[in-house]
């Protein structure tokens, strides 16, 4: 792609009305938007002038990606032409996975038709299935019988027999070996239920009243971030006994009550999120919470969450089983922003009851 040295005003002009027109095909367009977004222009200067809305220029631009690496890989020219049917947002889903994965993946959602929510769940299920230590009994390492071990093992599960049924029809839809299908047509007969394993609690906090004792820590940032960013932050240093911290490194720093967990913490840093990154929902509305995960915890234990990169992204994972992927660290708090139930009444103490 060129840079911003490269790309004349000409050539931005070209690209612009490129776009406006919808010259070509939607590869042509994520592949001009980045290009327009590397020499200077913001998502907003691209919508006002060619009526793509930044959202849509990030989703064609990671499509766009995602079908380059399909082009490398050994994939049909059929299934090519079918992604530019337009399907950008099937192959959007597909970010997380790596190039043989992906290719494997958009097969299969052309063989099924797909659409992109069915998308996003088959490649999540399949990345985690691959970071299995070993390719479950009766399955093999394909993305269809990744969905239907996933169907299976939930089916077991069940108890209620609109659900169990349910899940078998989906898991027969996806299986792709004869052994996967069998075991998936074994539950039409055998009814046992399996109890379930639980994922843990998250360790959560609502911060309400400030701690005698505080804990200041790294601020990695705000997701998406890279190995690279955590890789950048400098450890700090603390001085007993008051824990006077020495920090020379660039940007940010959060002070934090000091919890039992942050504490005994050896390395810890955090990083901002919203409440939908993390891997269990929490109740109520999506809002800003901060992650703290101790670097120097990296041995993987069932009732913990860790911070991984996938994809090239720091993502938090909870792994049922022993993961391949390298454990960076241990989620020891999750905090919630302090709840206010009516700014207002801060704003005019006068209205407060005595």
């Amino acid at each position: 792609m060129n840079d911003q040295s490269q790309l004349s005003p000409e050539d931005a002009n070209q690209l612009l009305r490129s776009l406006l027109e919808k010259q070509g095909t939607w590869v042509d367009w994520g592949r001009a938007c980045q290009q327009l977004q590397q020499a200077g222009y913001n998502g907003q200067t691209i919508f006002e002038q060619t009526g793509f809305q930044s959202s849509q220029q990030n989703l064609i631009i990671v499509a766009a990606q995602v079908y380059e690496s399909l082009l490398k890989a050994d994939i049909s020219d059929e299934t090519l032409t079918y992604y530019l049917g337009p399907k950008s947002d099937v192959l959007y889903e597909l970010r997380i996975l790596n190039q043989e994965q992906r290719a494997i993946v958009a097969q299969l959602a052309k063989e099924k038709t797909l659409e992109a929510q069915e998308t996003k769940e088959v490649a999540k299920t399949f990345q985690e299935f691959s970071r299995l230590s070993q390719v479950p009994e009766e399955f093999t390492n394909h993305p269809g019988d990744a969905m239907a071990y996933q169907c299976w093992k939930q089916a077991r599960q069940k108890k209620d027999l609109q659900d169990r049924t349910r899940l078998i029809a989906k898991g027969l839809k996806f299986a792709h070996s004869l052994q996967g299908r069998s075991a998936i047509e074994k539950l039409l007969i055998d009814l046992t239920v399996v109890p379930s394993r639980s994922a843990p609690l998250l360790p959560l906090y609502r911060l309400e009243e400030q701690s005698d004792l505080s804990r200041i820590v790294t601020v990695v940032g705000s997701l998406p971030l890279t190995k690279n960013d955590l890789d950048g932050v400098s450890k700090l240093e603390r001085t007993e006994p008051f824990d006077v911290v020495s920090y020379s490194g660039q940007g940010s720093v959060v002070s934090l009550p000091g919890w039992q967990a942050m504490l005994k913490a050896d390395d810890p840093v955090a990083i901002l999120c919203t409440s939908d990154r993390l891997p269990k929902s929490l109740p109520g509305s999506i809002e800003d919470v901060l992650v703290v995960v101790d670097l120097s915890l990296k041995d993987w234990d069932v009732n913990s969450y860790f911070l991984v990169e996938e994809a090239g992204e720091l993502s938090f994972k909870w792994f049922e089983e022993t993961p391949q992927v390298s454990l960076l660290g241990q989620i020891i708090i999750v905090v919630r922003p302090k709840k206010i139930f009516d700014e207002n009444n801060i704003l005019e103490p006068w209205q407060m009851d005595d």
